[in-house]
């Protein structure tokens, strides 16, 4: 067996909207088998987003943006000390369910921060990934036409203040930073290659040699 190589893009810090232009662009062009497969990482400038059928779970007036966009998945924030990690796959022509490649991002996480030594978890069967100080990894995705897209957000070093004013996910619950746990914490490229790397050797992605 061998992994399906992947291309991956680190673009350091990006606005956010050009950034999801920029996916739903690649996630048009992966579906006519344009491009191949991609995993993009970046780092977002302070806005807080909602999924298409999420509830309004603000607080608060908010200190940043507010998009609504056309990811599944309730209100949170993205900024700076998050590792946004955006893979973009085609689950038709690889036959994973929807279910089965969220349990695969969920992993791919999970076994990030174990290699950070840190225990990360599932919780109550909710999307996204766990620690005992709080939730420390938002999942929301899209899929259109077979490809899914937007992904994952790791707080690594984010200010806490901006969750504050919103209900995260509309769990009610706390949110985590890695260096709640681990300092200092590597830089976020270094972070989003080991993701990438943990990432592309999930089983769901092995195809015989």
């Amino acid at each position: 067996m061998t992994s399906h190589k992947f291309e991956k893009k680190w673009l350091g810090r990006q606005a956010y909207v050009p950034q999801w232009q920029r996916l739903q662009h690649y996630a048009s062009e992966l579906a006519q088998h344009r491009i191949h497969e991609t995993v993009l990482g970046c780092e977002h400038e302070p806005i807080y987003t909602t999924g298409k059928r999420a509830i309004d779970n603000r607080y608060l007036a908010l200190p940043a943006p507010f998009l609504s966009t056309d990811r599944g998945g309730e209100t949170t924030f993205h900024g700076l000390g998050q590792v946004m990690f955006y893979p973009m796959i085609h689950l038709r022509q690889r036959a994973i369910s929807v279910r089965t490649y969220i349990e695969t991002l969920e992993d791919s996480a999970i076994q990030l921060l174990q290699y950070y030594d840190i225990e990360a978890d599932r919780w109550c069967g909710k999307p996204g990934v766990w620690t005992s100080k709080g939730k420390i990894v938002a999942i929301g995705i899209r899929v259109r036409n077979g490809v899914a897209y937007h992904g994952m957000a790791l707080n690594v070093d984010v200010d806490m203040s901006y969750f504050h004013a919103i209900n995260p996910c509309g769990l009610g619950l706390k949110t985590a930073n890695m260096c709640d746990f681990k300092t200092p914490y590597p830089p976020l490229v270094d972070i989003f290659d080991q993701w990438f790397d943990i990432f592309q050797r999930q089983t769901v992605f092995k195809t015989e040699s």
